[in-house]
């Protein structure tokens, strides 16, 4: 019986189509059911977004509190309870007022006297009058018992506490009277106010902050737009010189990376034998100022190993991909004189900037929509012991209600926004959907860049006489196809991407709750699937770029281009290895080094340690908040001019292996590719003449590309 011949393992090669020039114009749309349920998703999301907040601060403008900006506690004291630490809300009366109390002053004297009288009660609740006695307006928790001067501090209404004599004093008094005819200690006010500025410390930080971007955005903005200009000077400069531009980028990385270890070193080497220099970052601890961590001679030792681990792997690395760096060097010439041709191409990352940014705003808008939906929730709060403690209460009614009548020093306060209806019941799960919904359009804003730039560079690719049987526009050409035919493909893809990030954020949620429990298996478990769902992330996001190479040049669906890409990428994989991935960390080098060059500019110009830089850079409270901003804004920009070349190599990467299928190089299939890239095809001829494909010297190439080269060297192959 005779053997069945053996089909190959990766689907059937390409062949042979004269009619074949490139990206299809005859083509239909592609997963419509995704299209109309991507719509309708999208439609869901804007009805999320309507949602408003009627919930007010002081000083909120458009509301009764707008001439009010600072919160006066009745009783400071009382926040020097523990449950402050735990509930961040002090159990006493908190009130929008125009301006702190600037004297001393008892509600019981005050009533006496109407012009005090009138001056106490801008710090009372509404609804005071002078001819309610001093026991009814304490009952009904309408003032307070006292009034220490004070001081603005974050919008808040602080005790002037000071020093005399090593005392504590508050208005140049280290005793006061409480209003009850207690005579107290001036220390006594210390306990609370540490307690209130727990609440707010963190609201501190992001204030200083919010103010370090208020005194440097423009110096920001300056070290963003070199990042840009330099990353653009550097993609011109690959045009014309890749092969130099490259062995000047890799030794530049490794120098800027040298530079950090020896600036590292001399930092940790400076601090010998300084004061308080040798304590550990463990004893140390968290602290909000990083500054802090630069006095000590364990953090320039962090940072000294790390870079010096990160030079050693980049060295090993080009040292082993050494003969493979020139073949990937060609690729890059060869994208260099594609985006030559498509020069617009370097400017649509501004356009995926600008819809992510959209993206972005919209997300975070509607996330604090829906955190401050709806209605305050007020609760009771109390320093005794209260049956009716934490339970929901209405502060309008509070001081005649029973609860009131039975904890006679409870509090009805503010405690969240929310509600008990349906709504508020289900608002968790509108938050998860506005999560979801942000990795959708997320990830649907960088296929459309994906697909939009392959359609361009294969149009470019598949032109047989560069540039002329180019269309005009190949950028705006391949958007339009990519909108009109395939908008249900670009939601596919980028629901299952964004179905496993979801999937990621749950399994990061779980792990962050079960940080304190013990059972070992559960969190191997855990770290296992988070490890898994990772790699599937990444093989995803290499799946679905190639699908959209495939989608862009064929116009299919996206299952079908996902498995053309995948098998024509396994019936190459060697070639994958060797020449994209190669190309890719090349890149990533020129991505590192940008980041570097500008990092570094920014370290010396914002901390001030350059004399020419010290009158003209901004006071800061935390110098680490422009340079972070510019850092990780720099490698951004980078990406984005990056991965127009990422893009380019990866499509011209599975055209010159659909070409290799398709042409075999002769008068009447002549191959598309570039002189530069046929030469790249006749690197493998050396495998050739030393293998024979016998289980001993097996060929180290795809075997379609063994097939045309022993054709082309009329050599017989191997059985």
């Amino acid at each position: 019986m005779e053997l069945e011949e053996k089909q190959p393992s990766y689907g059937e090669p390409r062949k042979y189509d004269p009619t074949f020039k490139g990206p299809l114009h005859n083509r239909g749309c592609t997963d419509i059911a995704c299209c109309v349920l991507f719509i309708v998703a999208i439609m869901g999301y804007v009805a999320v977004g309507i949602l408003d907040s009627r919930g007010q601060f002081c000083g909120h403008a458009g509301t009764p509190l707008e001439n009010k900006p600072l919160l006066f506690y009745f009783n400071i004291m009382k926040c020097a309870s523990p449950m402050v630490l735990l509930e961040f809300q002090c159990p006493t009366t908190q009130i929008c007022v125009e301006k702190c109390p600037d004297k001393f002053m008892t509600l019981i004297k005050s009533h006496l006297i109407s012009s005090e009288f009138e001056y106490y009660k801008k710090f009372c609740k509404e609804g005071v009058t002078n001819k309610m006695s001093v026991p009814e307006i304490l009952k009904a928790g309408l003032c307070p018992a006292m009034l220490t001067p004070s001081k603005a501090f974050t919008r808040r209404c602080f005790p002037a506490l000071g020093g005399k004599l090593g005392s504590i004093t508050v208005g140049n008094s280290t005793r006061f009277d409480d209003g009850t005819g207690n005579i107290r200690d001036a220390k006594d006010l210390v306990d609370g106010v540490k307690n209130a500025t727990v609440v707010i410390e963190a609201r501190l930080v992001v204030m200083k902050i919010f103010q370090d971007y208020t005194r440097s955005w423009y110096w920001i903005l300056i070290g963003l737009v070199i990042a840009m200009l330099t990353s653009l000077l550097f993609i011109i400069l690959l045009r014309f010189l890749a092969g130099i531009m490259v062995w000047v980028m890799i030794v530049m990385v490794i120098l800027v990376i040298g530079y950090g270890i020896v600036h590292c070193y001399l930092e940790y080497a400076s601090l010998k034998g300084e004061p308080g220099s040798d304590i550990t970052l463990q004893d140390l601890g968290f602290q909000t100022d990083f500054a802090v961590y630069l006095q000590i001679r364990q953090t320039w030792l962090a940072f000294m190993i790390i870079l010096a681990i990160v030079e050693v792997i980049i060295i090993l690395l080009l040292i082993f991909l050494r003969k493979r760096i020139l073949i990937a060097i060609a690729l890059i010439k060869e994208a260099s004189r594609a985006i030559g041709h498509v020069m617009s191409s370097l400017f649509y990352p501004l356009f995926t900037f600008l819809l992510l940014a959209m993206v972005i705003a919209y997300w975070a808008v509607t996330a604090v929509f829906l955190s401050t939906s709806n209605e305050p929730v007020y609760k009771v709060f109390n320093e005794t012991d209260c049956q009716y403690s934490r339970q929901t209460c209405d502060p309008a009614n509070f001081s005649t209600s029973a609860m009131k009548a039975d904890c006679q020093d409870s509090e009805c306060l503010f405690a969240f926004y929310g509600g008990e209806t349906a709504y508020h019941k289900y608002l968790i799960g509108l938050q998860f959907y506005n999560v979801f919904l942000f990795f959708w359009c997320a990830n649907f804003v960088t296929a459309l860049g994906q697909m939009t730039l392959a359609g361009a560079f294969s149009s470019y690719y598949w032109a047989f006489v560069k540039p002329d049987d180019m269309p005009a526009f190949p950028v705006f050409a391949a958007l339009g196809r990519s909108l009109r035919y395939h908008t249900g493909t670009l939601a596919f893809g980028s629901l299952i991407l964004s179905i496993i990030q979801i999937i990621r954020v749950l399994l990061e949620y779980i792990d962050h709750k079960l940080q304190g429990a013990h059972n070992k298996c559960t969190r191997f478990l855990l770290c296992c699937l988070k490890c898994c769902f990772w790699c599937l992330e990444k093989f995803i996001k290499f799946l679905n770029r190639n699908a959209y190479i495939m989608v862009a040049i064929y116009g299919k669906n996206f299952c079908t281009s996902a498995r053309d890409a995948f098998f024509l990428l396994m019936r190459n994989m060697i070639r994958v290895a060797v020449l994209d991935k190669v190309t890719d960390f090349l890149l990533f080098l020129g991505k590192l080094l940008i980041v570097g060059l500008v990092g570094i500019f920014a370290f010396f110009f914002f901390s001030g340690r350059v004399k020419a830089f010290e009158d003209t850079s901004p006071h800061l409270n935390y110098y680490w908040v422009p340079i972070l901003t510019v850092v990780v804004g720099s490698y951004l920009i980078a990406h984005g001019f990056f991965s127009v070349y990422a893009m380019c190599v990866d499509t011209l990467f599975l055209c010159f292996c659909e070409d290799l299928e398709r042409n075999d190089g002769s008068a009447e299939r002549p191959y598309f590719m570039s002189s530069t890239l046929h030469d790249i095809l006749w690197e493998n001829k050396e495998d050739l003449e030393r293998n024979d494909g016998s289980a001993e010297r097996p060929y180290l190439m795809p075997e379609n590309l063994r097939k045309i080269l022993n054709k082309k060297n009329k050599t017989p192959p191997a059985e």
